[in-house]
């Protein structure tokens, strides 16, 4: 692959997290790729915008434009999946090729019981203490390397409740119908809920494939940093070329 041909890259973070959380990544593979990372509406940089889908989609859309290399490989964790998946289907023309990551589970029904308690809990904690016990938590599990920009990074607790209000009830495996470009299903291998649907979501788009990030949860690019980036790296070189 030529720097011409190379994929352009976008990344996108998870719940309460910014675009910190794709530091290791960017690093490991902005020789061979132009890659970007993205604060979505009430993270990071721009945590005082509103939340809302639309704007998410429009972020992610300029972050393609910004890189000038045409449609995108974007890569989605978690909340951040599911905006990608809103963003492939508002905006098909711009995506090459679309990573879900711990976003293979239906937002719909009964699934989606447990994160309706969460988003009603989190507004009753301090946000400090929360931000306490997420410093503590990633310090205790993860190298600096890995954490220290998304814990600089701060978080974004406020907005939770109103991104999942808006993404709960929203997403099932059908979603993957609007998606016109191929897809691989990323999950860490112990992540037994946001990957509880991946069978469904792999079935429902034609030129879609699921790997395992073995050992990994949720957050599967922390927990094995390198197999994330490869598995991202093989995928980008196996996109067919535009034209």
């Amino acid at each position: 692959m030529t720097a011409s041909d190379a994929v352009p890259m976008v990344f996108v973070h998870g719940t309460r997290f910014s675009a910190g959380q794709w530091s290791v990544q960017l690093a490991a593979l902005r020789d061979e790729f132009p890659v970007t990372a993205v604060d979505l509406p009430g993270h990071g940089e721009r945590s005082a915008q509103p939340w809302s889908l639309s704007s998410a989609t429009g972020i992610i859309a300029s972050a393609v434009d910004s890189l000038g290399r045409g449609p995108a490989l974007v890569v989605g964790h978690s909340l951040g999946g599911y905006a990608a998946l809103e963003f492939a289907r508002c905006r098909p023309e711009r995506l090459r090729g679309l990573v879900l990551a711990g976003a293979s589970t239906s937002t719909r029904g009964l699934r989606a019981v447990p994160y309706r308690w969460v988003a009603g809990l989190v507004p009753r904690l301090p946000a400090d203490r929360l931000a306490r016990w997420n410093d503590r938590l990633l310090r205790r599990l993860y190298p600096p390397e890995v954490v220290e920009a998304t814990i600089r990074s701060g978080y974004a607790f406020h907005t939770l409740p109103t991104a999942w209000g808006e993404v709960l009830g929203r997403f099932g495996a059908d979603a993957m119908r609007s998606v016109k470009a191929p897809v691989l299903i990323l999950n860490g291998e112990k992540d037994v809920v946001f990957r509880s649907g991946e069978a469904d979501f792999a079935r429902a788009h034609p030129h879609a494939r699921v790997e395992l990030i073995p050992r990994a949860g949720h957050l599967a690019n922390f927990d094995d940093p390198a197999a994330f980036t490869d598995a991202v790296r093989r995928f980008a070189r196996q996109l067919p070329a535009v034209g």
